[in-house]
Formats: C-alpha cells, structure tokens, sequence
C-alpha cells in the first residue's frame, strides 16, 4: 500500500451518525500495519460544534501533517474541522461534502426521484435512530447478519442539532480531497456522492459496497487514505 512506517503522516478518521469510532477497527488495523499514526475521533453527535471540537482535539494531539478522514456525516465534521492549519488533506468515505451554508439537512431534503429513503425513525428527545428492523438492508448491507445486528443494536443517538449545523468556510476548497463512492449505498444515493466529489474536486474512486464499506472493506477504504497520505508524503519531500 506503500506506507512506511517512519512516515510523518497521521492519520485521523471521524465516524457519521448513529455509530461510533469503533466501527473504524478495520480500517485502522491496516493503516497501523503499514506504518501510520492513526487516532479515532469519538464523536458526541450531539451537534456539528460539538463533533468539530471533539475532531480539533484530536487533531490537536497527533504529530506532523493529517490527513482527515470522515464517513457519512463525519464528512460534514472534517470539511468544517479541516481548515485546521495542521489538515493537508481530506478523504470522504461515502460522506456528505457541504458547500458553505450547507448542512446535512440541507442536503438530504429533497432526495432524487426513485432514491431509497433512509429508515429513520421519528425524533426521541432530539435525537434520531435508524429502525434495527431496516438497519442492515440501509446501512450494512454487506456487512455480516451478526455484525450488523450488533450495529443496529448498539446505535449512538445522532443529534438532531448536528444535521442542522451548516458550514462555515469548507476545507475542500483549500485543502486537496479524496472521495471513495460506494456504488451499492441506500443511505447517500452514489449520484449524490459523484456530484459533492466533482464540486470538491476530488480523487474519486468507487468500489461496490454498502454505506457501511469502512466495515465491510476497509482495505478499500485504506487504500485510498493511504494514496492521500502518500500525496502529502510526496509534497512535503519536494518541500
């Protein structure tokens, strides 16, 4: 995967709603294994202030460059977190990229004719969940029938207030991004994904998968954020 492990490259990922970090092991394994400092973001979820400050921390304990990495709405996270001075890069795992004003709200309201609607369950208290009942067949698809039941089972309430929080200033567009589609999501339609990459300017790749593709093949996912390390490892040797 070409990561050696002496690169001054960290590598931080950030989760989306209703799961947590630890839905990341995978991914961070490989990583780890090819020689990358890795931390893992824990998202309260509670509103897209919350999550950013809880990513600047993170951000704010690592070493050398980062490369930012978020899945889902962790994608809203690292474009309003990523214009942290010490972010060279960014990579969105199926993710929303908002513009400046954009929220996660804003971008799902009027979904394309025809598209899956997510089986999100009223509010509770201001916080949403996926029906466990839909859970596997939206989100993890792919992901074994044991592991995604745990998924279901184990949700983090997602705030409410974090869909509604909007973009300041976005990172992509200071900062070189990578886009890995997955072409089998029912939770972000891959023509929704296609067009947020193309107006980031991305590196996109696709690979056929659920929304949960970091679960079900991390080596995809760690593949492209090793290309966007190695992009930064490049930059800083000509430097």
């Amino acid at each position: 995967m070409g990561g050696l492990s002496s690169s001054p490259v960290s590598i931080v990922l950030v989760h989306g709603g209703f799961v947590d970090g630890a839905g990341w092991e995978g991914v961070y394994n490989v990583l780890k294994n090819d020689g990358y400092n890795v931390s893992i973001v824990q998202n309260p979820t509670t509103s897209l202030a919350d999550d950013v400050a809880a990513t600047r921390l993170a951000i704010a304990r690592t070493q050398g460059p980062v490369v930012l990495v978020g899945h889902s709405y962790g994608g809203a996270v690292i474009t309003e977190a990523g214009t942290d001075p010490k972010v060279a890069a960014l990579v969105y795992i199926t993710a929303f990229a908002p513009d400046k004003g954009e929220s996660v709200e804003s971008l799902i309201k009027n979904p394309p004719p025809g598209a899956p609607v997510p089986p999100i369950l009223p509010p509770m208290d201001g916080y949403l969940f996926l029906d466990r009942a839909k859970f596997r067949a939206s989100f993890a698809a792919d992901v074994s029938e044991a592991k995604a039941a745990f998924m279901a089972d184990s949700q983090t309430p997602w705030g409410v207030a974090a869909l509604s929080g909007s973009i300041s200033e976005p990172a992509w567009k200071m900062k070189p991004s990578w886009y890995l589609v997955a072409t089998e999501d029912k939770m972000i339609p891959p023509p929704a994904q296609r067009q947020m990459a193309k107006r980031a300017g991305s590196t996109v790749e696709e690979a056929a998968g659920s929304h949960a593709i970091y679960v079900s093949k991390p080596e995809a996912a760690a593949a492209l954020i090793a290309e966007a390390a190695n992009s930064v490892s490049a930059k800083m040797a000509v430097a």
